[in-house]
């Protein structure tokens, strides 16, 4: 078989030229797109590296104020739970002092209640018994009571002890101590109060009695009706007094403390739970 050289020259050419051409307009073409295509992979790939690390930055960010939140969140929780136990201690407190006050108010008004009752107990007691004595003496005695309870004043100025007697006199200058004690000026005022008007005899005789035990001196008589059953002799301050309030007194202590015990009643004030 004769080889045709100039045949394979050509094709060599043509393969060289070919080679040529396909490294000129194709090759390098092809090499360039690759080389962009690769950069714009790196690109994108640096671009979703870039992204994810600022997701992950705030993810971080989010988480650790997320935690920041949880935080005062727990603390704005603990700082209301407080303040709403302190208030409530506060109102609790409160109504306790309150109940208590109340309770002190109550107490006081029921005392004054009980205190009022008892002594107006006790005056009328006193009143209706001062009534039934005066007109049990009155028929007793052969006399009206106020002259009798003139006697008796009598009798308890005559028994003074010599200190009350010098006490209640002052300066009056005794009866029958001379001339001139019968010329000097009368100084010295002796009131009898009595709730009743006695007898002018008695009268008389209360004033004889008053000149001889405590000197010279005016003798004047007044109506007062707060001494039930009674009389008082007041000389410059000093007084003597007598009434049948004194023997009964006892008896109306102990009705005022019978009517009090009978009242006396614990206060309660009502339990509210709080």
């Amino acid at each position: 078989m004769l080889i045709d050289w100039f045949t394979v020259g050509a094709q060599a050419i043509n393969f060289l030229v070919l080679v040529w051409l396909l490294r000129r307009y194709l090759y390098k073409p092809v090499l360039a797109a690759i080389d962009a295509r690769e950069q714009k992979i790196a690109a994108k790939i640096k671009d979703a590296e870039t992204q994810e690390a600022k997701a992950k930055a705030a993810g971080d960010e989010l988480r650790k104020r997320a935690a920041a939140f949880d935080q005062e969140r727990d603390g704005l929780m603990r700082q209301a739970t407080e303040a709403g136990a302190a208030q409530r201690e506060r109102l609790i407190e409160s109504a306790r002092e309150d109940s208590g006050r109340l309770r002190v108010k109550l107490a006081q008004a029921l005392s004054a209640e009980r205190a009022e009752l008892g002594r107006q107990l006790s005056v009328r007691t006193q009143t209706e018994v001062f009534a039934l004595t005066r007109k049990a003496l009155s028929e007793l005695a052969g006399t009206s009571l106020e002259d009798r309870m003139v006697e008796v004043l009598i009798e308890r100025l005559r028994a003074l002890p010599e200190p009350q007697r010098l006490a209640l006199a002052g300066t009056a200058a005794p009866i029958g101590s001379g001339a001139a004690a019968r010329g000097a000026a009368v100084t010295q005022v002796a009131l009898v109060r009595g709730a009743d008007d006695a007898s002018p005899a008695a009268r008389t005789h209360l004033e004889a009695a008053i000149h001889e035990r405590l000197g010279a001196m005016v003798v004047r008589f007044e109506t007062a009706p707060e001494l039930v059953c009674g009389l008082e002799l007041s000389v410059a301050g000093q007084k003597l007094a007598w009434s049948v309030a004194d023997y009964l007194s006892t008896l109306a202590r102990d009705a005022t403390a019978i009517v009090a015990t009978e009242l006396a009643a614990p206060i309660e004030a009502p339990a509210h739970a709080l």
